[in-house]
């Protein structure tokens, strides 16, 4: 399918809608326990952590049908945006029951909108899908997946990095990124995107310093910290926008504060700046 920058065409993908369906299954939770250097010890019945959903209904297509980036090619259930980058953006979740580890759970997926706008550096294209869990039990949670497509870079247009406020907070973990880490995280999630192993291609078409972090193990990584900060508390509600990339090698701050009954969280590279906001409510 041909792409396009065509609103009248981007937009009839708004309402479209697909379902999946996937078992709960405890191992990849378990693979998750080791990829963040725990000991796996998850078990049927247990209430999956939060954001570990992204480790089911995993979206799989031949070789012969993905992207130069290795995602699947645009124009299925995606709209087929014109613009070669796609990264996550952020998104907000809202959780309402356990989506407990040996449930069978359903997926439906929803574009909600699609929105045009130029940016510093030029065309972008915003996509947002909604994403509603349940089980036989119920609803368990619902999230909003912001996406963006971008024009690939160009010497200068570089966007400016907000700061962070490296004093205040109640907690300050420091964590490396590692090749290691990312390729777990991705062949966890199936994920092929090529930023995140492949560095000639992050540093040569994609502009990065190196291979990147993904967004979403930035955004669990956060949870986790709200959740270690409110023991024994349930997450309701979180929402997390992206900055700027964390690149495998650099070592990152994950930060947390009670703030107006609400935990407050950035990811941070020192001296560079923010790297994504989040806020948790419990």
């Amino acid at each position: 399918m041909d792409r396009t920058m065509d609103p009248a065409i981007l937009n009839q993908w708004i309402g479209r809608s697909e379902i999946r369906s996937d078992r709960i299954r405890a191992e990849p939770a378990n693979l998750m326990e080791m990829t963040l250097d725990r000991d796996p010890a998850l078990r049927d019945g247990d209430p999956l952590p939060p954001l570990w959903h992204w480790l089911y209904f995993l979206h799989s297509a031949k070789l012969s049908d993905l992207g130069r980036d290795g995602h699947p090619a645009l124009g299925g259930f995606l709209p087929p945006v014109a613009l070669p980058r796609r990264m996550w953006a952020g998104g907000r979740l809202g959780f309402s029951a356990p989506l407990r580890i040996g449930a069978t759970a359903t997926k439906t997926s929803t574009i909600k909108d699609v929105a045009l706008k130029q940016g510093r550096s030029g065309a972008l294209c915003f996509v947002t899908v909604r994403h509603e869990i349940a089980t036989v039990d119920g609803p368990a949670l619902w999230e909003e997946h912001d996406i963006v497509y971008r024009e690939d870079p160009r010497p200068g247009d570089a966007a400016p990095v907000p700061p962070v406020d490296e004093g205040g907070w109640d907690v300050t973990e420091t964590v490396k990124a590692s090749e290691v880490m990312l390729f777990r995280y991705s062949a966890l999630t199936f994920n092929g995107h090529r930023i995140h192993y492949d560095r000639d291609y992050a540093r040569n078409v994609e502009g990065h310093a190196g291979l990147v972090l993904h967004g979403p193990l930035i955004a669990t990584m956060l949870a986790d910290l709200a959740l270690r900060q409110n023991t024994g508390a349930t997450l309701r509600a979180f929402e997390f926008r992206a900055f700027s990339p964390i690149c495998d090698g650099q070592a990152f701050t994950l930060n947390a504060r009670q703030q107006d009954g609400t935990t407050e969280l950035a990811a941070a590279r020192p001296g560079a700046g923010l790297a994504m906001r989040a806020t948790a409510t419990v």
